[in-house]
């Protein structure tokens, strides 16, 4: 029994946090999971900047309206779930992640919630489980599944490597640098080749 465990961001649809960073003007903004592994570290900061611009939920979830999936990550999707089993494992949140998925056909997807106050302002955040991608991976293995993983950022590392395959996506050339041993791929139609042989 096989599962494919995909990140979202970056692999499925376009950077939420670049795409906020752009639409708000403040560019400090598009540091992601590619720059910064600790990802405590990173929403703990992304919060404060939003603090400092008096910028809340709302704000996001409008530029979240406007994005759309990847070029052919739909159709890539589609194609998958015929074949196997996929769940989306995403250190995202519901509040921003919703939208996307109804574009996206509704796939099964694991993430996280933000913590909002009364005013709209972000104030923190609920992991759903420490590590959560990899507690994931380890978890459906416990109860008979084989993973097959794909992601593009320092926190898709752990899953990846946790299972039978795994593969870069549209990563950065540092990543790809230093883990050499990970098969790297650009395309929808080479990561569907990729998953399907290891299948």
């Amino acid at each position: 029994m096989n599962i494919v465990c995909l990140d979202m961001e970056g692999v499925l649809v376009p950077e939420i946090w670049i795409a906020f960073a752009d639409e708000s003007g403040i560019p400090e903004l598009r540091r992601t999971t590619r720059d910064e592994p600790d990802y405590d570290k990173l929403m703990r900061w992304r919060i404060g900047v939003l603090a400092e611009h008096g910028l809340g939920l709302r704000e996001i979830q409008e530029t979240i309206a406007k994005i759309d999936p990847l070029p052919g990550a739909k159709e890539f999707l589609d194609a998958l779930r015929r074949e196997t089993q996929v769940v989306i494992l995403s250190d995202t949140f519901d509040q921003f992640a919703m939208p996307l998925m109804a574009k996206l056909n509704y796939p099964t997807l694991l993430c996280n919630t933000l913590e909002v106050g009364e005013n709209g302002q972000i104030t923190g955040f609920k992991m759903r489980c420490q590590h959560s991608k990899l507690t994931t991976v380890r978890a459906l293995q416990s109860i008979g599944y084989e993973t097959i993983a794909s992601g593009d950022s320092y926190n898709d590392l752990d899953m990846i490597r946790a299972g039978k395959a795994g593969f870069l996506f549209r990563t950065t050339e540092k990543i790809k640098a230093d883990f050499p041993q990970i098969p790297a791929y650009e395309t929808f139609d080479e990561l569907l080749a990729a998953i399907r042989a290891a299948l």
